[in-house]
């Protein structure tokens, strides 16, 4: 057994489940149905790949009592029987991470720049090209990877994870156990301008961004400050790459968007929202809890009522698409033409009778 492997007791002494077979089976990994090998775990979190599971070459297999009853007579492995495999996946995954991660070394790299005036705790690693500026303070465990730059009186919470060339504005918090992907933007100015006879004049953003705990934010997404009040991300929010928030914005907590999804200034997002890819929400809109928007939505009014919203057309051959778009195009003119018809048959109905 290597310094990384573990045994299947010691798996579901730590994360639960009910054990099908030997305790001291060793795995040094999870991986998936068609790539595991005999020292590694896998599992089964769709019930159509039952068949594949059934002549996986992994050591054991996690999934649920009902696809347990299905492929036990033909599945040789150890199981681990859980309520939710794909959950107990990510949580085994997670302890498997671990085991083999490089811990950073604490302290201040010489190449970076920290104001005196920061305040960096003592168990933090600010790494190379760093830029800390004054009344900034900087948590326990806090890792900052290369050449982020970290502006005036931001706060990072505890054990956070900056990854390289983030750029965090002034003023702005980070809460604790957050991951920040490289190239990510906290802070940057929301677009904000006031028209006069067709020049444009600059609102001054004064706000700030608040970001709770246990929050990721993908790799180019940005996130901007308020014009007056705050923008507030809450507690376990998901954001995937390239996925810009305007400025004011409020996104409920557990809440989780795709990539490329965009949400226009001051809009307001309930809790455990989900969005799909590409998916664009329109300025100043409430979303109640516990909706689920499809990906390449338009969310073009408020959502008050809970639930799964889609807004687009199937996708279809370029030519039959631009058949249906002259038909939409005419809706207007065929429903006039159907009420003169009504009005005629009517009319006729009455005369005969």
């Amino acid at each position: 057994m290597t310094s990384t492997s573990t045994r299947l007791g010691e798996l579901v002494d730590r994360f639960g489940g009910q054990l099908i077979g030997s305790p001291d089976i060793a795995v040094i990994g999870i991986a998936p149905l068609s790539d595991a090998n005999p020292d590694q775990i896998t599992f089964l979190s769709n019930s159509k790949l039952r068949q594949q599971a059934a002549h996986t070459k992994a050591a054991a297999l996690i999934l649920t009592e009902a696809d347990y009853e299905q492929i036990a007579s033909d599945y040789q492995g150890a199981c681990i029987v859980a309520a939710n495999p794909y959950v107990y996946f990510a949580r085994a995954a997670q302890y498997f991470a671990a085991l083999t991660a490089i811990e950073p070394e604490c302290g201040v790299h010489p190449s970076a720049w920290v104001s005196p005036h920061a305040v960096i705790a003592a168990t933090a690693s600010i790494g190379p090209h760093v830029s800390i500026d004054a009344e900034s303070v900087i948590g326990e465990g806090v890792v900052i990877k290369a050449g982020s730059v970290i502006g005036r009186g931001v706060v990072i919470g505890d054990h956070s994870l900056i990854h390289a060339n983030v750029s965090i504005y002034d003023y702005c918090q980070i809460g604790q156990t957050a991951i920040i992907h490289s190239g990510a933007v906290i802070g940057a100015d929301g677009f904000g301008f006031a028209n006069e006879r067709g020049q444009w004049i600059k609102i001054p953003q004064t706000g700030r961004v608040l970001i709770g705990n246990d929050v990721e934010i993908g790799a180019n997404t940005s996130i901007d400050r308020g014009a007056l009040a705050d923008t507030i991300i809450e507690d376990g929010v998901k954001l995937d790459n390239q996925i810009q928030i305007g400025h004011n914005c409020h996104i409920g907590a557990h809440t989780a968007m795709a990539g490329c999804v965009g949400v226009a200034g001051s809009a307001k997002i309930g809790k455990h929202c989900t969005f799909g890819g590409a998916a664009m929400v329109l300025g100043h809109l409430t979303i109640v809890d516990n909706v689920h928007i499809s990906s390449a939505s338009m969310v073009s009014r408020s959502i008050l009522e809970p639930g799964q919203y889609t807004g687009f057309y199937p996708l279809a051959k370029n030519a039959d698409w631009e058949k249906t778009a002259a038909i939409v195009r005419n809706l207007s003119g065929m429903r006039e033409k159907l009420r003169v018809l009504e009005k005629t048959i009517k009319t006729l109905t009455e005369k005969s009778s």
